[in-house]
């Protein structure tokens, strides 16, 4: 009797390890469009009008929501666990660069973001905000509507605020995150 109940057990078990892989929709008629070896993890969610480059990215828990406005993604870019890409409707749509790490948990909302930029943990870009080329937003950092970032600066606080220039030893953390990324990737497609 006990034999039977444990293979319903493993069955179950089975069918929830299939059902945890990314979920890529449509929406709208809008399908997402992706390049060369892109990488989504289990549980991430891509749908709508989403185009993204070669080598991309996107981590368990991530959000990518292409529903009510385009979102454009370059080459090399990663959004990390439970990181959320979003738009408003019929306002500001979300273009995010090549060489761009969206860390755990931060929020981009409608802005644009140039390329080898990174976004820190928890940080939240909102609408029409644009943060230059080279640049970091602190983690927890919150850039409100309409901020321009200023290429090659550290933003940090809340609101957020210019704290410095990007030094050398920034732009190799900046660089060698966008880089390790496709790295990680590949150990999960082993």
């Amino acid at each position: 009797m006990g034999t039977p109940h444990l293979i319903l057990n493993l069955e179950f078990l089975t069918l929830n390890f299939e059902f945890c892989m990314a979920i890529i929709k449509s929406v709208r008629g809008f399908t997402p469009k992706f390049g060369k070896n892109c990488f989504f993890a289990d549980g991430a969610v891509i749908v709508g009008e989403v185009s993204m480059g070669d080598n991309c990215t996107v981590w368990f828990n991530a959000v990518v929501r292409g529903d009510v406005h385009s979102i454009s993604i370059g080459d090399n870019t990663n959004i990390q666990d439970g990181a959320v890409i979003h738009c408003t409707y019929q306002k500001a749509k979300t273009v995010i660069g090549s060489n761009v790490s969206i860390a755990h948990k931060a929020i981009a909302h409608g802005c644009t973001i140039e390329d080898n930029v990174l976004v820190g943990m928890g940080a939240i870009i909102m609408d029409d905000a644009v943060i230059g080329a080279g640049s970091v937003i602190a983690a927890g950092a919150i850039v409100l509507p309409k901020t321009i970032v200023e290429p090659g600066s550290i933003y940090a606080g809340i609101p957020a605020r210019r704290i410095k220039d990007v030094g050398e030893e920034m732009k190799e953390v900046i660089a060698r995150t966008a880089r390790n990324y496709p790295m990680y990737a590949e150990w999960f497609k082993e």
